[in-house]
C-alpha cells in the first residue's frame, strides 16, 4: 500500500442488516458492491420488511454513483425463503442494535461472526429537506469510511 496502511482481506460473503432494510443496510450493500465489485457476495436484510427503499437513501447514494432505486427490501425470514442461508455468510454486519440482537439469535448455532457498526439512523431527523439530506449523507459517509478503513479503497482506487 502506498499509504503504508494494511487492510483486512475481504470476506467471501457479507450480510448487512438493519431495522427495515430501507436505509442503512441497502446503502451499505450498494456502497460495498461499488467499492469491491464481485470480490465478495454482498446482501442486506432487515429485522422487518415493512418499508420500501427510502427516497433520501436513493438520492444520497446516487450522488456517489450507487444505484439503489431497484432495491427491494426483505427481512431475515424472507432471505431464507428466497434461498439465502444465513450460515453461508462469513460475516454479518449489523447497523442497528435490533438487527444485531436478531442476527445473534439466528446465528447462535453457526460459527459466524456478527459485528455491530453504530451507524447514524437518519430517519425522522432534520427540519427540512436539506437538513435531512445532510443527515443521510452523514450516514452514507460513515458506512463508506468504515468499509474503506477495514478493506481498503476499493477496486477503482487499486487500478489507479
Amino acid at each position: 500500500m502506498a499509504d503504508g496502511k494494511t487492510y483486512e482481506d475481504l470476506p467471501q460473503s457479507v450480510l448487512f442488516c438493519c431495522d427495515h432494510n430501507s436505509v442503512r443496510s441497502p446503502m451499505a450493500e450498494g456502497i460495498m458492491k461499488q467499492l469491491y465489485g464481485k470480490q465478495s457476495y454482498v446482501q442486506s436484510v432487515g429485522v422487518k420488511n415493512d418499508l420500501e427503499i427510502d427516497g433520501f437513501s436513493v438520492a444520497v447514494c446516487a450522488e456517489i454513483g450507487v444505484e439503489l432505486s431497484r432495491h427491494r427490501s426483505r427481512s431475515f425470514d424472507e432471505m431464507e425463503d428466497w434461498g439465502d442461508d444465513l450460515s453461508s455468510f462469513d460475516l454479518v454486519l449489523a447497523l442497528s442494535p435490533a438487527s444485531q440482537r436478531r442476527a445473534l439469535d439466528l446465528t447462535q448455532f453457526y460459527h459466524l461472526d456478527v459485528e455491530y457498526w453504530p451507524i447514524l439512523d437518519p430517519t425522522g431527523l432534520g427540519d427540512n429537506r436539506e437538513a435531512r439530506l445532510a443527515l443521510y449523507r452523514q450516514a452514507r459517509d460513515q458506512i463508506k469510511d468504515r468499509l474503506i478503513g477495514r478493506w481498503g479503497p476499493g477496486i477503482e482506487a487499486a487500478e489507479d
